[in-house]
């Protein structure tokens, strides 16, 4: 009887124990003491291959490759900075020897405003725009302008006077365009260009050229019409809101301005007279043609 009162006694003990939920808390702490110590393993095997690996002969030879990488940049930092100012030396070196090879000097440009665009740029010209001033005018590279006149002067003095023509009709131009006819014997059209000259065989003053000069293809653009029309050859001269569609040959630069078109004019008179081998000391001054007075001769 006593025996029967104990079971029923320890069964009850054991149903309030598990009621009371201390089992599951004791079974979760053990669960999550097991967690921890497999993560305190993983740990501890990842330290375990570092420190393995580092006492290697391929982690050793990396080590030894890293420090001696290290100390060549350090000499080779070391010789740069010594290299500098010989390597800026020579660049100046650079920059001066082809300003001395300039048709006229970097300064002449500059002052006669060349190198000055306008605020449209055609894709035609995007290539020989340097920069853009805070104003939107956009900017032409000055050694490129000279690069293009000494193309522009070689091609023209492919061409005989007598087969070439040259057409302005912008004002700015007219006093060196007439002077560069004068020089260098080669038929000049400013003010006007004659409608059908060029392809109008039966005009009295009909002209059958080899070559036409435009100063500007959208003030122009009839005598480059025409010039395209009868498939002769096109030198054109090219500010940044032109397209050179149509030319063999271009000259770039500011074709706007007395003074721009005066230094264009002039190189392009001297450089073929002296192709040709005529007098160049009949060319007046890189002065004269500059000159704003229009009545100045």
């Amino acid at each position: 009887m006593a025996k029967e009162k104990a079971e029923e006694t320890k069964a009850e003990i054991i149903e309030d124990i598990e009621e009371s939920g201390v089992p599951e808390k004791i079974a979760k702490k053990e669960e999550a003491l097991d967690e921890k110590e497999q993560l305190s393993e993983k740990v501890d095997t990842k330290k375990a291959e570092a420190e393995s690996a580092e006492n290697t002969p391929e982690a050793k030879d990396l080590e030894e490759k890293k420090k001696a990488l290290l100390k060549k940049a350090a000499k080779l930092k070391e010789k740069l900075s010594e290299e500098a100012p010989k390597s800026e030396e020579l660049k100046e070196q650079v920059r001066g020897k082809k300003r001395t090879d300039m048709l006229i000097p970097l300064e002449e440009y500059v002052k006669a405003g060349i190198y000055l665009g306008t605020k449209v740029v055609t894709p035609d010209m995007r290539p020989f725009v340097y920069r853009r001033r805070a104003d939107g005018l956009a900017i032409f590279n000055t050694d490129l302008i000279d690069e293009k006149l000494k193309e522009g002067i070689d091609y023209l003095s492919k061409f005989e006077a007598e087969d070439v023509i040259l057409v302005c009709k912008r004002q700015a131009g007219w006093k060196a365009a007439e002077k560069f006819s004068e020089l260098t014997g080669i038929k000049v059209f400013t003010k006007k260009y004659p409608a059908g000259v060029l392809t109008n065989t039966s005009l009295p003053d009909f002209f059958e050229n080899e070559l036409t000069i435009v100063t500007d293809h959208w003030l122009d653009k009839n005598a480059l019409n025409d010039t395209i029309r009868v498939n002769k050859n096109v030198l054109m001269i090219c500010d940044t809101n032109n397209f050179s569609k149509g030319a063999n040959q271009v000259i770039i630069g500011n074709n706007k301005s007395t003074k721009s078109l005066g230094v264009i004019f002039y190189l392009l008179s001297r450089g073929y007279m002296k192709a040709k081998g005529m007098d160049t000391t009949k060319v007046p001054d890189l002065e004269w043609w500059t000159e704003l007075d229009e009545n100045k001769k």
